[in-house]
């Protein structure tokens, strides 16, 4: 049956508009966008099976290429593209909060962000936050790559670029490809040792996040592990 065909009530549009886009489920949200199904699906039941294709992870999803997306019937390049184009401008958004407002006056944008760039990820990245004085931000930067499981950071490159980009603060992020979010020993590890290392030039470390999955961030600060 076609959306169209439904009671006004159960229509995700009109629901949208009636008591607003947290009452709608994730497929309903996506099939507002898509409009239109394919012969024999709504356009929330195809919206199920792009769900379902990407393993019904919204992070995934959002790391797709139009490729990727495209190898679901009923997803044509159009509506391919104007999804990924809709999920860059979400990140985009994200990113402008964070540079508008202190890092630390926005922590829920900062986790978005962090978790629609590294959840999705295979292999496991290492990332900084660089903050001026005013923890406003001045740029993020992938610094190191490494496999699944474990991932090199070397703590005098890391002051290296704090130096070079004249941070006075720096949160720090890497993702547990595994999906599991709790931190290691090694992960404990390092991070004393780079907030260490980092004091000596005078650039704070605020905190330290663990993005894994669709979970929220763990932070080492609200943990007590800073």
């Amino acid at each position: 049956m076609a959306i169209t065909d439904w009671p006004d009530d159960q229509r995700p549009r009109e629901r949208l508009l009636a008591q607003g886009p947290a009452a709608l489920s994730d497929a309903e949200l996506l099939a507002i966008f898509l409009r239109t199904g394919v012969t024999g699906k709504s356009a929330v039941e195809l919206a199920r099976d792009l769900l379902a294709h990407f393993n019904h992870s919204l992070a995934q999803l959002a790391a797709a290429t139009p490729q990727e997306l495209t190898q679901v019937n009923g997803i044509g390049p159009a509506k391919a593209a104007q999804l990924v184009a809709t999920l860059e401008l979400a990140r985009r958004g994200l990113h402008e909060g964070m540079r508008s407002r202190p890092a630390l006056a926005a922590p829920g944008a900062v986790r978005d962000w962090l978790r629609l760039k590294l959840a999705p990820l295979h292999q496991e990245v290492f990332i900084a936050l660089w903050l001026d004085a005013q923890n406003h931000l001045i740029a993020d930067e992938i610094l190191f790559k490494g496999s699944l499981t474990q991932t090199s950071v070397y703590p005098r490159e890391v002051v290296k670029q704090a130096l070079a980009r004249n941070a006075a603060a720096v949160i720090l992020a890497h993702n547990h490809p595994s999906g599991l979010a709790e931190p290691s020993k090694a992960d404990e590890m390092l991070t004393r040792t780079l907030k260490e290392a980092l004091a000596l030039v005078d650039v704070r470390l605020l905190d330290h996040f663990i993005v894994a999955g669709q979970s929220t961030p763990l932070s080492f600060a609200e943990r007590g592990l800073l």
